[in-house]
């Protein structure tokens, strides 16, 4: 009898050991999924981005939206435009997010936070940090612009870098790179301010 109890005791006990080995592994791969997760939820939680609409200026007809997106230290502008004259405008970022004024002066001069000279976005000689360059408004007035740089950033504490509480303004005429302060581009047709 003491023979045929050892045998369901000893089975019973190696039947707990494999659950249990069973149970920990379970344990550890729902840890690590749970792991990755957390990994993957940083990782979109790295990616900001800011979305405004661009308001007409100057009795002009320019409206248009624009994207930042902040990823891997680089910040990306992706712009759409309508109700611009066809051919060649100006796009800079300017120092002051007010466009209340009618002309939109009120967004003050270009952003320039490291005193450099107006010219070509990269150029030697010195641009401002403000200084994105032109793009071309098709026959029907619309236009997209691209533009990303590592030199800008989305609400950090570097000001030389940081773009929030700044204006995007859309000109009447192109940036000649060379005028100063600003590049002769006339009047500022569509504003918007960059504020988070």
């Amino acid at each position: 009898m003491k023979s045929i109890l050892k045998f369901p005791l000893a089975a019973l006990a190696l039947v707990t050991v494999f659950s249990c080995k069973e149970v920990k592994k379970e344990t550890n791969d729902a840890a690590n999924e749970a792991e990755e997760t957390m990994e993957e939820m940083t990782m979109e939680e790295e990616v900001e981005t800011i979305k405004f609409m661009m308001e007409p200026k100057s009795e002009s007809d320019v409206q248009g939206e624009v994207t930042f997106t902040e990823e891997d230290g680089e910040v990306k502008m992706m712009a759409s435009f309508t109700g611009l004259s066809e051919g060649e405008h100006a796009i800079h970022i300017h120092q002051t997010a007010d466009c209340s004024a009618d002309d939109g002066t009120s967004a003050g001069g270009h952003w320039n936070p490291t005193n450099e000279p107006h010219g070509k976005w990269g150029a030697s000689e010195g641009y401002h940090k403000g200084d994105i360059g032109n793009f071309t408004a098709d026959a029907d007035g619309n236009a997209t612009v691209e533009f990303s740089t590592s030199e800008w950033c989305i609400g950090c504490d570097d000001e030389n870098k940081n773009i929030v509480g700044k204006a995007v303004i859309v000109h009447q005429g192109s940036d000649d790179f060379t005028s100063q302060p600003s590049g002769a581009a006339g009047p500022r047709v569509s504003c918007t301010g960059i504020i988070q």
